[in-house]
């Protein structure tokens, strides 16, 4: 593999009647949990970005780049997390959790959802999903959640509880909130990785203090059932997941006794896989190199530069090569393709300004140089 980087500027212009602060203004230092880069239905790359008051969202101006417009900024107050998934159907839902403080006591808490359903269009209003607890010190103590979108768009919410178990409220057939359920678990660590498989079945990893928890439908839309726990350990908040084959998923984690990367699917063995990423999650995808079906990874190590990796899509036995980017970042990158196939490698920089890197037409994975947006 093969990749170089460099430096340049290009700037998008805004929509009509788009707000376009500035990024550092805002302090866009903070990428959200989930895919923070996505394609969307007219083929145009929409990128994500937290603030201390909100979101941020660059968007190419026309399918393939190269120009971008943005950032808009959507105000979303008291947020302490914010998490970002996409459905087939090309929708982006937004996931937060929103503390808001009172005169005494513990803050309200609790989750809230809204919906991006074209590229460049207004978010939609945010709706609260409630807290599983009444108690408020309970309520106080809701982990940070994750979202999955089966096939037919219904939209799974998924959070460690106060207790350390795991919590699942999802939307009904007509689009109505079921009520909260416990799926159980115990001593679950914040950083869920939830995926929704090309068939429709969504599945769950959860890392814990002495195991790793499983739940996997056995139908689409069914019941998330709880599978035997999987002896392993798994730094908290690194854990990625990508279907690599037909209902099977691949699962990429930190190592806290290595401090390495490893690949994992359920049943098999742990793979070690190198690097030595920051404690965060990988941006995971599959690509096409040279004719063959690849993954590729990116990660930041622990002084924020940005690393990527392919290798057979589950052949990592046969060797995993990781490449320095020459790109910094104060956030977990992101992966994307775009209207063109190309690999799509984006950053937050020093200054809070979005980074896009894209895959070039030679043999491997080579990457261009990245502008500035």
């Amino acid at each position: 593999m093969r990749t170089r980087s460099g430096r340049g500027a290009a700037r998008g212009r805004a929509f009509p009647g788009a707000e376009q602060p500035s990024a550092e203004r805002y302090g866009a230092r903070r990428t959200m949990n989930g895919r923070w880069l996505v394609l969307g239905k007219d083929g145009r790359l929409t990128a994500y970005a937290r603030t201390d008051d909100g979101l941020l969202r660059w968007t190419e101006t026309r399918p393939g780049g190269p120009a971008w417009a943005g950032p808009d900024f959507f105000p979303v107050p008291h947020l302490t997390h914010l998490s970002v998934t996409q459905g087939a159907d090309t929708y982006v839902h937004f996931l937060g959790r929103r503390e808001i403080r009172q005169p005494d006591g513990p803050p309200a808490t609790d989750l809230v959802h809204a919906i991006q359903y074209q590229s460049g269009r207004p978010v939609t209003e945010w709706r609260s999903l409630g807290n599983p607890h009444t108690d408020p010190h309970k309520a106080a103590r809701l982990g940070v959640p994750t979202a999955a979108v089966s096939a037919s768009g219904r939209v799974y919410v998924l959070v460690r509880n106060a207790g350390g178990g795991v919590m699942l409220r999802r939307e009904a057939p007509g689009g109505k909130w079921e009520r909260w359920s416990d799926l159980k678990g115990s001593g679950v660590h914040d950083g869920l990785a939830a995926l929704a498989h090309a068939s429709g079945r969504v599945e769950l990893l959860a890392g814990g203090e002495r195991d790793a928890m499983w739940w996997r439908q056995h139908e689409p839309d069914g019941e998330l059932q709880r599978e035997l726990n999987i002896p392993v350990r798994m730094t908290p908040g690194t854990a990625s997941a990508l279907q690599t084959a037909p209902d099977r998923a691949t699962y990429y984690w930190t190592d806290p006794e290595t401090g390495g990367i490893v690949a994992h699917r359920p049943g098999g063995w742990l793979i070690p896989l190198g690097g030595a990423p920051a404690a965060e999650p990988f941006a995971a995808m599959r690509a096409v190199l040279d004719g063959y079906d690849c993954t590729v990874l990116a990660h930041r190590d622990a002084g924020g530069e940005v690393l990527l990796a392919t290798f057979g899509t589950e052949n990592e036995q046969s060797g995993v090569w990781w490449s320095q980017t020459g790109e910094h970042s104060e956030t977990a990158p992101a992966l994307a393709h775009d209207a063109l196939g190309r690999v799509v490698l984006a950053v937050l920089g020093r200054d809070g300004s979005l980074r896009v890197a894209r895959q070039t037409g030679e043999p491997g994975l080579s990457m261009a140089p990245s502008v500035s947006v």
